[in-house]
C-alpha cells in the first residue's frame, strides 16, 4: 500500500506488478497497513484515517472491487496496524484512539475492543493458534490478551520510550 492510496498485488518470481487496486478512485488516501490471509482468499488493507477495506484476491478478477468496507476507529483517529489472525477468522486493528480493535472476518461486525492502554497502540501479533494477541503502545508497554476473555494476562514494562512494534513465537511454548 502507499500514501496515494494504491494497493500493489506483485509476482514474486516474475518481479511484476500484476494488479493495483485503488480502494477510493475518487480521492487518495493513505494506505496504512495492508494484509493477506494465509489462504489467499482475505485483503485488508487500512487506511491512516480507520477505514479498512476488504477484498478477495483469489476472484482472479483484475479489476478488483472491495467486498467491504468499514471504519474501523472514529473520525479523528488514526489506523495504525490491521493484521489477520493466522486461522483467517479475525482481524485486528490499532489506533491513535488508544484501543485495538477485534473483528470477525465473517460478518466483519466488532467482536471485542481492547482498551487497557492509554496512549496509541501501534501494533500487534496473534499466537500460532489466535487465541491471544501481544499489543505495543506509546505508554511504554506491550500487553498479553486472552483473545477468549478480551482480559489483560501480561503487561511487559520496561522499554523507556513508546514500544512501536512487536512479535510473538509461541511455537516453544
Amino acid at each position: 500500500g502507499d500514501q496515494d492510496g494504491a494497493v500493489k498485488i506483485w509476482d514474486l518470481s516474475t518481479g511484476r506488478c500484476i494488479n493495483t487496486i485503488k480502494p477510493s478512485p475518487y480521492k487518495p488516501i493513505s494506505i496504512q497497513a495492508v494484509d493477506i490471509s494465509e489462504d489467499e482468499r482475505t485483503l485488508v488493507a487500512a487506511s491512516n484515517h480507520g477505514m479498512v477495506f476488504v477484498w478477495d484476491p483469489s476472484s482472479h478478477n483484475h479489476k478488483l472491487t472491495p467486498l467491504q468496507k468499514f471504519r474501523a476507529h472514529p473520525v479523528g483517529s488514526y489506523c495504525l496496524h490491521a493484521k489477520l489472525s493466522p486461522d483467517s477468522r479475525s482481524l485486528v486493528t490499532t489506533s491513535s484512539d488508544k484501543t485495538a480493535k477485534l473483528w470477525d472476518t465473517t460478518t466483519w461486525e466488532l467482536q471485542s475492543t481492547l482498551h487497557h492502554h492509554n496512549k496509541w497502540v501501534w501494533g500487534a501479533a496473534f499466537c500460532a493458534d489466535s487465541s491471544y494477541l501481544v499489543t505495543a503502545s506509546s505508554d511504554h508497554t506491550a500487553r498479553l490478551w486472552n483473545l477468549r476473555t478480551s482480559e489483560v494476562v501480561q503487561q511487559y514494562n520496561g522499554h523507556p520510550s513508546a514500544v512501536t512494534c512487536v512479535a510473538l513465537n509461541d511455537s516453544s511454548v
